[in-house]
């Protein structure tokens, strides 16, 4: 019988090659109002892509109980991309989306689910997985959003996003209470 042996090795610090700063773009944000602007135009895009993926997400579900989440949290959606625009007038700048590549690639991770699963169960459990990497996505940048629009004492936008944030930790809930009730089960 053969062994084989793993050696483990440090690298040393002559190895290690530099960290380099990464160099801001000319517009870059200078201070926390305009991180806070720049992450509003990212969930504002990343709300007004959800608002068309859902719809494909709730055609693709089998379960009844998940087609039914769906519906309601694509009318959800729609308030937010709303609610998103009140915060956008209540700290008095136009309401501007720009493409948010994390959101971007977690739509394409779940039409590439839908894609690599049958109808049924097991793509039902895909499209839970899914969503609720999305909602995780959403709850984190809301909470963030809600943690700066305090510093900066933007008043009506905590409580806005704030209200935001209680639906999408409701809607991770739901997904995950769906998930328990046998669907992963089934899919098994």
């Amino acid at each position: 019988m053969a062994t084989t042996t793993n050696k483990t090795t440090k690298a040393s610090s002559k190895d290690a090659k530099p960290t380099k700063v990464i160099k801001a773009k000319a517009d870059a944000a200078k201070n926390l109002q305009d991180l806070f602007e720049d992450g509003l135009k990212d969930i504002y895009w990343a709300e007004k892509e959800l608002v068309k993926a859902l719809p494909k997400m709730e055609k693709n579900s089998s379960s009844e109980k998940l087609k039914t989440a769906i519906q309601k949290h694509h009318l959800e959606t729609k308030e937010h991309v709303e609610r998103l625009e009140a915060v956008f007038k209540s700290i008095g700048v136009k309401p501007k989306a720009e493409k948010c590549d994390a959101m971007a690639g977690l739509l394409e991770e779940g039409k590439s689910i839908m894609e690599e699963t049958e109808v049924g169960t097991v793509r039902d459990a895909g499209i839970i997985a899914a969503s609720q990497k999305v909602e995780h996505y959403e709850i984190a940048t809301y909470g963030t959003l809600a943690a700066f629009a305090k510093v900066l004492n933007h008043k009506e936008a905590f409580k806005l996003l704030l209200k935001t944030l209680e639906e999408e930790k409701s809607c991770d809930e739901k997904l995950t209470s769906i998930a328990d009730t046998n669907l992963n089960s089934k899919a098994e």
